[in-house]
């Protein structure tokens, strides 16, 4: 049930009117597909990844990511994998259920009609994840959602 209540699609990172990546979350992850350049070796691609910046790019040029993150990420269990041409960076919320509107510190803001729905949505994850025997891919909110984060007295975390 809990795959009912995943992405339902990605998100474009638009700059300069230039697509630069795609992304989506969960209540525990962010997830960066960056599609690469063709007829360059596995092996010049690079990823680094800090609690609150990423970099990203081809070994001996200068970086084709190199931002700040909106929130920070826990380091440890955030990784990168290359797989049929695209890089997947997928980095580990340090606050789990906080919604965020872009993976870019002030840039490539979701609106808020998509921000509220994101919102919307990690809600009915984090109450699939507390109440496993319940289908909540159906359910819906009235009015303004609450932050998964805090509703309730917070997310467990046992």
């Amino acid at each position: 049930m809990a795959e009912k209540l995943a992405p339902e699609k990605r998100h474009d990172f638009i700059h300069n009117g230039q697509k630069v990546f795609e992304w989506d979350q969960t209540l525990e992850e962010v997830n960066i597909y960056i599609n690469l350049p063709p007829n360059v070796h596995s092996k010049q691609f690079y990823c680094k990844i800090q609690s609150k910046h990423v970099e990203v790019g081809i070994k001996g040029n200068p970086p084709y990511l190199n931002h700040d993150l909106t929130c920070p990420v826990k380091t440890d269990s955030s990784f990168w994998t290359l797989e049929d041409g695209i890089m997947h960076i997928t980095l580990q919320k340090r606050d789990k259920g906080q919604t965020w509107a872009s993976p870019i510190l002030g840039q490539g803001q979701l609106d808020p009609y998509a921000t509220d729905l994101e919102q919307k949505r990690l809600m009915l994850q984090r109450f699939q994840e507390e109440n496993p025997g319940f289908d909540f891919s159906q359910a819906q909110f009235s009015g303004n959602c609450p932050d998964p984060r805090t509703f309730m007295g917070g997310i467990r975390s046992d």
